[in-house]
């Protein structure tokens, strides 16, 4: 059945690339109407949209799902500094740009979701509507991080700046740290088929080595996380969490009213960090209703703000 759908849907999609911030970036591409870019995490690349690209497509969008800076057919500039926070939301920018875009409909899991925040807060002429995806506002995880809870779930991001030692872990037994990753979800487990399509992602030159460069970024430059640098998401925005999340805790979903006035939060029990693939069909549907009440949204005159009567 699996396979089948997946047919299906390369059936449905082109492959292409886009020259943007001085990199090559890889993207699948299907549908007519709205712009819909969905941002995937680590250890992950287009891949783990498949459940949502085509029903975005039917729903009327045209959606676009890159692989990031460094993650499988994408350019992976050398140096920890090539994947700053900065670099990563130029990245998008020009991804809307290539495709002749002024603002889209954004979608972030993981990496991407922390991508997705720091985009919206520094390119808010750019966005309609966010969704984040298992990914707590990077101020509810600055304050995470002051817990010992969040700590120990967090163990993995120091881990990640000792040289070498993580790339060679995650290649060792033929990816079988990113096997076991990927077979810890609850609901459904990934298949074999859907593990080689990440084995395959993952063996080309340089690409454990820029996907872990995204964590050392975050540390050597911290300047980036400043509180008093968070900007007020005035966008309407959805946050979909798993609450089985081994590296999250679910009380870091909902984002401080403050910076995130206009909110919706919903929780999965039984689903953990890949919330796309645990609850496929229920994600799908959220993203179709959220993203289509954008044509409701109503903006403030000569501001291009939107109003908050969505708020929840």
């Amino acid at each position: 059945m699996k396979v089948q759908a997946e047919r299906e849907l390369e059936a449905r999609i082109k492959h292409g690339y886009a020259d943007v911030n001085g990199v090559l970036l890889h993207y699948v591409e299907g549908g007519e109407g709205p712009l819909v870019l969905l941002l995937h995490g680590f250890p992950d690349f287009w891949y783990t949209w498949r459940n949502q690209i085509p029903a975005l497509i039917d729903a009327g969008y045209r959606v676009v799902a890159p692989d990031l800076r460094g993650y499988n057919e994408s350019s992976k500039p050398s140096g920890i500094s090539s994947y700053r926070i900065e670099e990563l939301c130029a990245d998008v920018d020009g991804l809307i740009e290539h495709f002749g875009e002024e603002k889209i409909l954004l979608a972030g899991h993981d990496w991407g979701g922390n991508v997705s925040w720091f985009f919206a807060m520094r390119y808010p002429h750019r966005v309609r509507r966010l969704a984040v995806l298992n990914m707590p506002h990077p101020q509810r995880m600055l304050e995470g991080m002051r817990t010992l809870r969040q700590l120990r779930k967090s163990w993995y991001i120091f881990f990640f700046q000792l040289p070498n030692l993580p790339e060679w872990m995650m290649r060792a037994g033929g990816f079988s740290m990113l096997r076991g990753l990927l077979r810890s979800e609850p609901n459904e487990p990934f298949t074999e088929e859907e593990l080689q399509h990440y084995v395959k992602a993952f063996e080309g030159p340089r690409t454990i080595e820029s996907a872990i460069h995204y964590y050392r970024a975050i540390m050597r430059y911290p300047s980036e996380l400043k509180k008093s640098d968070m900007q007020i998401v005035m966008a309407p925005v959805l946050v979909l969490f798993g609450d089985r999340d081994p590296h999250l805790s679910k009380e870091l979903a909902r984002p401080s009213a403050e910076l995130v006035p206009n909110v919706e939060v919903h929780h999965y029990p039984q689903a953990a960090h890949w919330v796309q693939h645990d609850e496929a069909e229920e994600v799908s549907r959220r993203l179709t209703d959220f993203f289509g009440k954008a044509a409701e949204d109503s903006y403030a005159p000569g501001t291009g703000e939107p109003l908050l009567h969505n708020q929840l």
